[in-house]
């Protein structure tokens, strides 16, 4: 693996800012996700609720993304992205307060969990559309989004061993405090950049207009839908297994906080490894076969998973859960930027977002009482084999789609 071909997105001066300063913000961010569905779980022990916070949490980008991409195709993605950062700063902080306060209940930890949500909305699409601009050469763009998840994953991997340390010694609060701080980094980072940004052309239909089309441009492009499609399907399926991991690290494993951290730790080791593949591909890669792929080895970790009782073997199951879900988000977010129209940029990204992000929380609520109900190891079961079977209909529809003439298939896009 040659060093240079991997890092070469890195030679970009604001794209180092950018990842620099996300690194360190998103360590502290995966610290609060743990410590918030620890102390949900301490406070309540019901997997209901583990569900409904996590829903009030990402429900949303559900609703809002599409917004928020129409919004930020028409304004200064830069803007929208760093008063969404200080937003956010701010949720950590009465968060923080709440909790070292002695203040918290599960009232205040829902609304300030939907706050962080409605920013999110913002923050992501934003985020994710300005990546284009951050980078130098535009052929580098696939390797600064496979670079972004790997600091995003290496976060997943740091954050649950710091949180555990720290809720072992301290409690939920300091994590909370943590991530507040962290944030000065990505302000900080933001505020140094020096970006050129294409001039915005004067819009003459309204936002709804323009959500409206973003959608009609996605519904003539069979390839981008299919790829987001799939990853709506695994977001909402598949991946709100995390939202158990709380009761698996104590009611089948036997443990507490270390082994809860350990399961979310060697998510994100998996995670990071894939993503670290991703980083190396070189250019012309198969991206929609490998996301096949990759959410067919996720469903498959989370199926075997349902019935696992011995801890080695579950972390194992852990490593290839973590790099599926990478893959198929990776996949999808590289093969969504690489192909979509300019002016379309945010607002098919924004249905990206939906899929990564929206679709969550309806699978936590599902996943949060079915687990309730039927036990945690009937539910996963379930999880797994729903993927399985999208994997399989996802493989059908792109065959079906490269067996196209090329012209029909130009005409579909255009």
């Amino acid at each position: 693996m040659n060093p240079a071909l991997l890092f070469r997105s890195l030679r970009a001066r604001n794209f180092r800012l950018y990842f620099t300063g996300q690194f360190i913000s998103l360590i502290g961010t995966w610290m609060q996700r743990v410590a918030i569905a620890w102390l949900v779980y301490r406070l309540t022990n019901s997997e209901l609720m583990l569900g409904i916070v996590s829903f009030a949490s990402l429900i949303p980008s559900l609703i809002l993304s599409p917004y928020a991409g129409a919004l930020a195709d028409r304004h200064n993605r830069y803007n929208i992205l760093f008063i969404s950062q200080v937003a956010s700063m701010l949720q950590s902080g009465a968060m923080a307060a709440m909790v070292l306060c002695g203040w918290y209940s599960m009232t205040g930890i829902i609304i300030l969990s939907i706050a962080q949500g409605v920013i999110n909305s913002f923050d992501t699409t934003s985020r994710q559309s300005l990546m284009v601009s951050l980078i130098d050469h535009k052929e580098d763009l696939p390797n600064a989004i496979a670079l972004n998840s790997s600091m995003v994953n290496l976060a997943r991997l740091l954050g649950p061993v710091v949180a555990g340390v720290l809720l072992t010694a301290w409690g939920e609060g300091v994590c909370f405090f943590v991530d507040f701080l962290s944030f000065v980094a990505v302000l900080i980072s933001l505020l140094m950049m020096r970006l050129q940004l294409p001039p915005r052309k004067a819009s003459k239909g309204s936002v709804w207009e323009g959500l409206r089309l973003g959608y009609q441009y996605l519904n003539e492009a069979r390839d981008i839908k299919a790829s987001i499609l799939l990853l709506a399907v695994i977001s909402m399926c598949v991946t709100p297994y995390n939202t158990l991991m709380p009761v698996f690290a104590k009611a089948t494993f036997h443990g507490g906080k270390a082994v809860y951290s350990s399961l979310q730790t060697f998510v994100g080791a998996g995670a990071l490894i894939m993503a670290i593949y991703m980083a190396s591909l070189k250019p012309g890669r198969d991206v929609l076969r490998i996301e096949n792929i990759m959410s067919a080895v996720f469903a498959c970790a989370v199926l075997l998973f349902a019935f696992c009782h011995w801890l080695p073997l579950g972390l194992v199951l852990m490593i290839f859960s973590g790099a599926g879900m990478m893959g198929t988000i990776s996949c999808t977010n590289t093969y969504v930027q690489t192909h979509v129209a300019e002016n379309m940029r945010s607002r098919v990204i924004s249905y990206y977002v939906m899929a990564f992000q929206g679709t969550i929380p309806i699978g936590a609520l599902l996943v949060g009482w079915s687990a309730e109900y039927f036990g945690t190891a009937i539910t996963l079961g379930i999880q797994g084999a729903i993927g399985l079977t999208a994997a399989a209909l996802f493989a059908l529809h792109v065959k079906k789609l490269k067996a196209m003439p090329a012209a029909t298939a130009a005409s579909i896009r255009a």
